[in-house]
């Protein structure tokens, strides 16, 4: 047994030796130390930030979308020059974004009080200020 994987360590790609619980499509172990697993060369499966997977909570997301909204707001009413600015369609766009921004840091709030918490409300009102500053914007004739 010693040196060798059992039947349940292949099974549920358990190496007891190395104390990594990690599987590969194979079902074998993606090891940390090549030395301890002679022979076999291990793989590690990497996943990408938790900014990307849009089941988890992410603020950086947020506060991207909310910000990225309304910098896209001003340049598509033609911000830098002031004698033109003007309303475009396109803003709905840039507040459909800054909704889901909005949403998405309400979402990071959390049941019991902490600085974290009202870190996020902070956030939460200069969402809405976001949000009237495009509608404010929309209304330009």
């Amino acid at each position: 047994m010693h040196g060798k994987f059992t039947g349940d360590s292949i099974l549920w790609g358990i190496d007891r030796r190395a104390g990594d619980f990690a599987r590969t499509s194979t079902g074998r172990m993606a090891g940390d130390i090549a030395g301890q697993m002679a022979g076999y060369i291990g793989t590690r499966v990497r996943s990408f930030p938790t900014f990307f997977h849009l089941r988890q909570k992410s603020l950086a997301r947020a506060v991207l979308l909310s910000l990225g909204a309304f910098a896209g707001s001003l340049r598509v009413a033609g911000f830098p020059d002031i004698s033109k600015l003007h309303a475009s369609n396109w803003q709905i766009f840039m507040l459909v974004l800054a909704i889901l921004g909005m949403v998405e840091t309400t979402r990071c709030l959390r049941k019991k009080w902490s600085l974290y918490h009202a870190g996020v409300l902070i956030l939460l009102y200069t969402d809405l200020m976001i949000l009237a500053g495009i509608a404010a914007l929309l209304t330009l004739s």
